[in-house]
Order: C-alpha cells, then sequence, then structure tokens
C-alpha cells in the first residue's frame, strides 16, 4: 500500500501533495510501468483522507498521462521516462564566518547604540500622515524638494556655502553619485585622484573605463606641481579632512588648485566633504565651493557617517551651469532614494534634530578617542608612539617607532585579534614616510576592552 507523509504539504491542497509523491514514485521508478495502484477508497482509508481528495489526485495524474485508466480493473502506471539519478555530490562546505577581531580599529562604522531611533520613528510615522499619497509618487530626478532645500539651508548656516536647492542632486550613496558625475563630465576626461587616498574611488574610475592618476599629496595636501604634470582635467579631492591622513588643507593651497581649475573650461574639482562634521576644535572648514567663483566645484557628502550608512542618502552639489545640463542630458534617471526615507531625513534636518545629533555624536566621539589616546600613552608604548591628526574626523595617525615591519606587524596584531591597517596600504606607490604609520578608526569599537586591546598592541610593537 502506499504511504506518504501529507503533513510537508505547505499551503498546497491536499490533493496536489499526494499528486506530487505518487508522481515522483513513477518517475523515480519505485512505481513501475504496468503497476496497478490502490483503489481510490483503499488509498484513502489507508492514508486517513477522503475519497474525493484521492479522485483529485489520480484525475490529475491521468490528464498528465502518468497512468491510465482500465474499466472495472483500475489504475495503471503508465510507460514514462524515469529521471536520471542525480550524482553524488560532495557535501557543499558552509561559506566561511567572518572572523571576529578582539579589537577592529579597521572598521568606521558608526556608534548604532546612539541613533535617535524614537525621533526617527515619530518623523516616519508623521510623514505617513501628512504626505499620504505623495508617497506613492515618484520623485523627481534630483530629489523631493523638500529635502533639497533642507540640506541647502543646513549647507548655507553650518557650511557658509549659498546654493539653490535646484544644484542638488540626492542619490543612494556616493559610490552612484560618482557614476553620475563621470556621465556628465565626460569619459575622455583623465581624473586625478590623492596618493594616499580613499580606494575606492580609483576603483569607481578603473571599472568605468575612465583615465586616472595618482597624485601625491604633501603636508598641505594635494601636491599642485605633480597635478600639473599628471595631465589630469578633474581632480578628487577632500580638502577639509583628507583620509586617511587627516591633513587640512589650507586657504593659500586651495586658491592654488582653484586657479588651475580655472585655466581650462573642461578643468573640474571634486570636493569630497566626508567626515567633515565631526571637527572637534575651532569652526568647520570652509568648503572650498563656498570660495568657488567660477562654477568649477562639484560638492559632494554623504549621512553615512553622520546618522547611518543603512539610510544610505548622499548628495551632489553642482555648479549651476552643470546643474543645467544635467537637468537637460540626464534627468532621464529616476531618483535612487525611496520618497519616505526623503521625507523623513527632511523632516529629521528642518525641525533641527540633525543639528542636534552631530553635536550628540561629536561629544561622544571625542570622548571615545580621548579614551583611546589615554590608554596608548598609558601604556608601555607611551615612548615608542607619535599621534596625530585627532582633531578632525573618526580617526587618527598612530606613528611607531619599531624595527618589525608593517606586514609583520599587521600579522602578529591578527594573530593576537587585532585588525590594523598602515598608511602604506592606501598609497598607490611605496614611500618610506608611510612607513610603522597605522590609521586608527575608533568611531565603532568597544570601549571596554580598550586596555587589553593596548596591552595586547605593545606587545605587536614592541
Amino acid at each position: 500500500m502506499l504511504t506518504y507523509d501529507l503533513s510537508d504539504r505547505g499551503r498546497q491542497p491536499l490533493y496536489a501533495c499526494l499528486y506530487r509523491h505518487i508522481r515522483e514514485d513513477i518517475l523515480n521508478g519505485k512505481l513501475r510501468a504496468g503497476e496497478k495502484l490502490p483503489s481510490k477508497r483503499a488509498l484513502a482509508q489507508h492514508l486517513k483522507i477522503s475519497v474525493i481528495t484521492v479522485e483529485n489526485a489520480y484525475a490529475q495524474l491521468h490528464a498528465e498521462g502518468y497512468i491510465r485508466t482500465v474499466q472495472k480493473s483500475g489504475c495503471f502506471v503508465c510507460q514514462v521516462e524515469r529521471q536520471p539519478q542525480p550524482a553524488a555530490q560532495a557535501p557543499a562546505t558552509a561559506p566561511p564566518k567572518r572572523r571576529v577581531y578582539f579589537m577592529d580599529f579597521t572598521s568606521n562604522s558608526i556608534c548604532a547604540e546612539n541613533f535617535p531611533f524614537s525621533t526617527w520613528a515619530k518623523l516616519m510615522r508623521k510623514t505617513l500622515l501628512e504626505q499620504n499619497t505623495r508617497l506613492l509618487q515618484a520623485a523627481p530626478y534630483n530629489g523631493v524638494a523638500c529635502l533639497r532645500k533642507a540640506i541647502a539651508d543646513d549647507l548655507y548656516h553650518t557650511r557658509g556655502m549659498p546654493v539653490s536647492p535646484e544644484q542638488l542632486i540626492i542619490g543612494a550613496g556616493t559610490e552612484y553619485l560618482y557614476n553620475l558625475i563621470i556621465q556628465l563630465l565626460g569619459r575622455e576626461h583623465v581624473f586625478a585622484v590623492e596618493d594616499p587616498g580613499y580606494g575606492k574611488i580609483s576603483k569607481i574610475y578603473q571599472i568605468n573605463n575612465v583615465g586616472y592618476r595618482r597624485v601625491p599629496i604633501d603636508r598641505q595636501g594635494l601636491d599642485l606641481q605633480k597635478l600639473e604634470q599628471s595631465g589630469a582635467d578633474v581632480v578628487h579631492i577632500s580638502p577639509s579632512h583628507h583620509y586617511p591622513t587627516g591633513i587640512v588643507t589650507p586657504i593659500g593651497r586651495r586658491q592654488q588648485i582653484l586657479h588651475w581649475a580655472n585655466q581650462s573650461d573642461s578643468r573640474y574639482i571634486i570636493e569630497d566633504d566626508y567626515d567633515s562634521e565631526f571637527r572637534f576644535t575651532g569652526r568647520p572648514i570652509p568648503t572650498m565651493q563656498s570660495i568657488d567663483k567660477h562654477e568649477k566645484v562639484l560638492y559632494i557628502n554623504t549621512f553615512s557617517k553622520s546618522i547611518s550608512p543603512a539610510i544610505r542618502i548622499s548628495y551632489l552639489v553642482l555648479p549651476e551651469g552643470l546643474s543645467e545640463r544635467f537637468r537637460r542630458t540626464m534627468s532621464f534617471y529616476a531618483c535612487t532614494v525611496p520618497v519616505f526615507e526623503q521625507y523623513t531625513l527632511a523632516a529629521f534636518i528642518a525641525e533641527g534634530y540633525f543639528e542636534r545629533h552631530i553635536n550628540r555624536m561629536k561629544n561622544l566621539y571625542r570622548t571615545r578617542r580621548d579614551s583611546v589616546i589615554h590608554a596608548i600613552l598609558q601604556s608601555p608604548l607611551k615612548d615608542r608612539v607619535q599621534i596625530t591628526e585627532e582633531n578632525a574626523g573618526l580617526h587618527f595617525l598612530l606613528t611607531v617607532d619599531t624595527a618589525r615591519s608593517d606586514r609583520e606587524i599587521i600579522d602578529a596584531a591578527d594573530r593576537a585579534g587585532i585588525r590594523l591597517s598602515c598608511l602604506a596600504d592606501y598609497a598607490g606607490q611605496s614611500d618610506e614616510q608611510f612607513s610603522h604609520r597605522f590609521v586608527i578608526n575608533y568611531s565603532g569599537i568597544d570601549c571596554s576592552r580598550l586596555d587589553e586591546a593596548v596591552r595586547r598592541l605593545s606587545e605587536v610593537f614592541i
């Protein structure tokens, strides 16, 4: 008698589950051609189901040609081609587990427990009530108007940038905006990137098949003479807080770079202001965009660090001429940020929550930075290290007096459960000035483990 477990049917009708089991037995040869099936009543009693369920299953099998019915004799299995047996396969290997470090100084994650969940939830509910059917409409190509206005107002009050909301483009992450910039300016341009610098930028230019040059930086930022020699048309810089060196480009060098751009109609500057909100001493550094008089600076920033990377909202401020070109040639692109998140963020900024959140996070990160530096200077490392560029952004440089190579140190730290990155990893070519300098990201660390982490580092460095 046919015996099946019909409890695994999920949302399938009972007859469909029975049909599937009998069909599989026919295809794999358990029920052979010519073999007689149990009567409908007998099978129903055996499986404790209704006769109509068996009738429906048999009817489906007959309709598809798996069984034939002989009047007054019953149902018989038809001759069908059997399914080939799958070859024995090695058991699938589980994906490698992500390494969990005792302390990770390479991650620039945010302090998630301080995200303003209650405020954000309140604004989401308010957005649902107030915006109503607007949430079902597609956003304009450059983002919803109220978010662009909120950002423009914030840039004016905090960064001294008198920009129009029409100059802003809202996008899902800076990587997406970089791709738009390449298309807007043209792939025939040669792009210059800082060396050392953030590696993802050059990878984006590379995958877009555009020429790019690595231009060295000195103590004042991008080396202007090397920029002239590079043959680049567009330069990508982070003058307010360079990553990873932390250098702030002084006004004199900024003016020189602007003068370089003004010498040709095809030259532009991409000012990446990532991390600029977290400056712990003095006022925010004025942007290059705010002193640009000839429409040469494209300003780009993100809320990934100031609020959360999960929000995936970044923005681009174009000079008025390029803004009009974008509208004319690229406005067919749909905005990549959901409308709901845009309205919520607009309210978060316009109602003052963003400014208060930044102030709270600055205090928190300043305390966290001080704890890391204090732990290092109270350890056996205190006479062998130098800490620099600690007053802006969420990382600093640690220069160590050691005879071990950078690679030996990183490997030894890895074995000790400490994840490190060195400045040389961000450079396109080796240079002695980068040796023994390590990038310490502290925004997402567990301060309760600091003393033990620094103790392990001391053993690694010494």
